[in-house]
């Protein structure tokens, strides 16, 4: 991973496209910005499915100018450090999620699995979409694969 830019400690929207700093881990910042996104989801859950779909949506749109705008400051296109896609790819992960800490561990695991293997077309858009949105639309995706999972999951057990 690149290193972190000092302007993460500088600049307020540097700061959040780095996970609150979460992004600023030296190894795997992926994992602990995904990490960082389970707080503010223990939050999130307990609000109305609609509002938590709004949050998800305008936490998504603002994603998208806060990632293009610390990625052409710091000149890196995705840079390692931009973990605010893994919060949002965890919360969508999470919508309608059972309740317990089982589900939240196996919404974070699924997550962070289709995030790193990337399945088609995952992987596609990653190479091919840039820009802001391009930072975020492939975790938005992995988070759809995984709540699609987890839902599964859920019915397979109950």
């Amino acid at each position: 991973m690149a290193d972190t830019p000092a302007s993460v400690w500088r600049n307020p929207v540097h700061f959040v496209a780095f996970g609150f700093g979460s992004g600023a881990a030296p190894v795997a910042p992926g994992t602990f910005g995904t990490l960082a996104a389970v707080p503010l989801y223990l939050l999130l859950q307990y609000l109305p499915l609609t509002q938590y779909l709004l949050v998800v949506v305008v936490a998504f749109v603002v994603g998208c100018w806060l990632c293009d705008i610390t990625s052409r400051d710091i000149g890196v296109h995705d840079h390692g450090g931009i973990v605010w896609d893994e919060f949002v790819g965890l919360w969508v992960t999470m919508i309608a999620a059972p309740p317990g800490w089982i589900w939240i561990v196996v919404g974070f695991a699924l997550f962070r699995l289709f995030d790193i293997l990337k399945p088609w077309p995952i992987r596609w858009l990653d190479r091919r979409v840039g820009g802001g949105f391009g930072i975020m639309v492939d975790d938005l995706l992995a988070g759809v694969f995984a709540w699609v999972v987890m839902q599964l999951l859920h019915l397979w057990v109950v």
